[in-house]
């Protein structure tokens, strides 16, 4: 599952999801919107600027991604500056490569974090195999890191560290920690839930904003959410939330946000 956050501080996903720390205290929330986002080819864009984007900043572009393999050329060259992506794969495998000097792949379960700063090229592409997977997240960096010096990282799954059901990509939950050397105040994990499955979060002092996306499945909070759909939480004076997954013939991984 996925929950966002706005402003300076962020956490995160079968699901995803993830928070932003703020001056005040913290706060939970119900369901205040959802949206099914808006399709273009294999690529669902469940937030950009021109839409809830603005609501949910540092929190820029949220995609949910299911790309066939077509061969061995990559998807085409790009450049990014400024801003940071984060790429959670739930399926299939990802090729890579990057004007850092880094190429190779990223199976599932595996991160693909690219922090652009004052400018990088990279490529992307799907494996043989099973359809690539992902949800793909952007954010705004920091005025300090903007024009810093480009660095990516790709985790494999078994560096991912995970606490009960959650795999923390960005942050701290309990004891587990990501290995992604990303902006303070970020929290943003993967939570998969098996049918019927309860998690709760408390949030600590000072995380404000909240969102939530899901890969498959479907998540029961003060409404349900559905795949493929993201939701904003409103602020509460309530400090947790409360999650059941109900049973659903939608099988599998509920995965983060991403």
């Amino acid at each position: 599952m996925s929950q966002a956050a706005t402003n300076t501080r962020i956490r995160e996903p079968v699901a995803g999801a993830a928070f932003l720390r703020e001056q005040s205290p913290a706060s939970v929330r119900r369901i205040v919107h959802r949206t099914a986002g808006r399709r273009r080819g294999p690529i669902n864009r469940l937030m950009s600027p021109s839409d809830i984007g603005e609501m949910l900043k540092p929190f820029v572009f949220l995609d949910h991604a299911e790309v066939s393999y077509t061969g061995p050329e990559l998807a085409g060259i790009h450049p990014h500056s400024g801003i940071a992506t984060l790429t959670t794969v739930l399926q299939g495998g990802l090729a890579y490569e990057d004007t850092t000097g880094k190429r190779g792949e990223v199976p599932t379960g595996g991160l693909e974090w690219m922090k652009a700063g004052r400018g990088v090229w990279h490529d992307g592409g799907a494996l043989k195999g099973d359809p690539l997977r992902v949800f793909q997240l952007w954010l705004a960096l920091p005025r300090a890191d903007e024009h810093a010096p480009p660095e990516s990282q790709y985790v494999s799954p078994r560096d991912v560290q995970e606490d009960g059901p959650v795999r923390v990509i960005l942050g701290q939950h309990g004891a587990a920690r990501s290995p992604i050397r990303a902006p303070e105040g970020i929290d943003y994990f993967h939570v998969q839930l098996k049918d019927g499955e309860r998690w709760s979060y408390t949030p600590k002092p000072g995380y404000e904003v909240a969102w939530l996306a899901i890969d498959k499945g479907r998540l029961f909070g003060s409404q349900m959410v559905g795949p493929g759909q993201l939701a904003i939480f409103e602020e509460s004076e309530v400090p947790h939330g409360s999650f059941i997954r109900r049973p659903s013939p939608l099988r599998g991984r509920m995965p983060t946000t991403s």
